[in-house]
């Protein structure tokens, strides 16, 4: 008996981080490390590195944490961000290669775990508008909107919202029916209780992605579902109230900062984010400020009202100003191999993939969320399962079933 749960260990480990993705940062971090250790222990460990030896995203994952150490030796300078900036680095590459060296097994149990998780999270979030839960730390941030695991949360329940279309387009009859209105549902449960216009803007890039990744090779369908689409969305965004108002709120904040404004609103700060560290990857193109340089050069260059940032909301341009461009496209190269990932597997399982990754990407070129671990732990540890499981050229999706 002792033998066969030793033996299961790490599926073990990987299901109690899929378990936690929407608690509090602190158990996905001691998730990680338990799946770290229960691999260590089990052993299979050359198999396990062959998985991620033979995955896509390895040689740009080892370009990735290469160039980092290149930009460390050769641009020494030591800031007070430093140590983080190389832990969150390292946690960025770590994530992914404990997904995708799980079994096929292992993954398939993991993603159970997470779509356990997602249902548990919104009966909480159910309870809590129907009869009120009690303000506890491991679903404060479900039940209320504020701060970056707010926004994780949203982001986590936008890729099962983009999953549900995936399945929608790709059924018939009952099951379609209720995909949809499980795509529905999470939709409007971001919207009233967690309205991030990431997440938002997310489920709805979703559903063109899922089409495109489906009619890319019939283009009189493509079409016609591109102009339904869109009339879809139009309608949606122009009769919710709630997503027009959180969507006109970013606008304005917009051409807020486009007329020189300075403030701390969402969208408003991010075209300064933008502007500045563009201006940081300018200055010094090929190995950047060093890595942890982006806060202090952010200190010296904008006006005090934003001045107490700590990271660009763009793990692109977070990337450039601390190693360079190099660096910035060694980061771009694992996002995009990610997308390409999916988008070469044509079946369901493909499609799944490549609308986790594209939510990836999309996140983290409008927030940290790669960089920030209240984010990208669990988001980074949930695109891996995705990625994982298209790699597998044996799996199909009912198998989570």
């Amino acid at each position: 008996m002792a033998g066969r749960y030793s033996n299961q260990l790490v599926r073990y480990a990987a299901v109690f981080w899929s378990l936690v993705v929407f608690m509090p940062v602190g158990m996905s971090y001691l998730a990680l490390f338990v799946l770290l250790a229960s691999m260590v222990v089990q052993g299979a460990r050359v198999p396990r590195l062959q998985r991620v030896r033979a995955h896509p995203l390895f040689w740009p994952l080892v370009v990735y944490v290469s160039w980092t150490i290149v930009v460390l030796v050769f641009q020494p300078v030591f800031y007070v961000e430093t140590p983080s900036n190389l832990l969150h680095g390292a946690r960025i590459a770590l994530t992914l290669a404990l997904a995708l060296a799980l079994t096929r097994d292992e993954a398939v149990w993991a993603m159970r775990g997470f779509l356990l998780a997602a249902a548990g999270s919104v009966l909480v979030v159910i309870a809590h508008r129907s009869v009120g839960l009690p303000d506890w730390s491991v679903w404060q941030k479900l039940i209320y909107y504020a701060g970056n695991k707010s926004i994780s949360n949203a982001i986590l329940l936008s890729i099962v919202a983009g999953s549900a279309l995936v399945l929608a387009l790709a059924s018939k009859g009952q099951v379609r029916i209720l995909a949809l209105l499980v795509a529905i549902g999470l939709l409007s449960l971001i919207v009233l209780t967690l309205p991030n216009r990431t997440s938002i803007l997310v489920v709805f890039a979703a559903l063109l992605a899922t089409g495109i990744h489906q009619w890319r090779h019939y283009k009189l369908r493509l079409f016609a579902f591109l102009a339904l689409a869109t009339l879809v969305l139009t309608a949606l965004i122009t009769s919710v109230p709630a997503i027009q108002t959180r969507l006109a709120q970013g606008m304005g904040e917009l051409q807020q900062a486009s007329a020189g404004e300075v403030s701390q609103a969402s969208w408003n700060v991010r075209v300064h984010l933008v502007r500045y560290t563009y201006q940081m990857i300018a200055d010094r193109p090929w190995m950047g400020w060093g890595i942890g340089g982006w806060t202090e050069q952010w200190k010296k260059r904008v006006p005090p009202p934003i001045a107490e940032l700590n990271m660009p909301h763009n793990d692109l341009l977070w990337m450039g100003a601390q190693a360079g461009v190099p660096g910035a496209l060694s980061w771009l190269a694992i996002m995009l191999v990610a997308c390409w990932s999916g988008w070469r597997r044509q079946d369901i399982s493909g499609r799944l993939a490549f609308v986790a990754a594209l939510t990836l990407l999309f996140s983290a070129l409008v927030n940290s969320a790669t960089r920030d671990a209240v984010i990208g732990l669990s988001l980074l540890w949930i695109v891996g399962l995705y990625l994982r499981l298209a790699a597998d050229p044996r799996f199909h999706y009912s198998t989570v079933k």
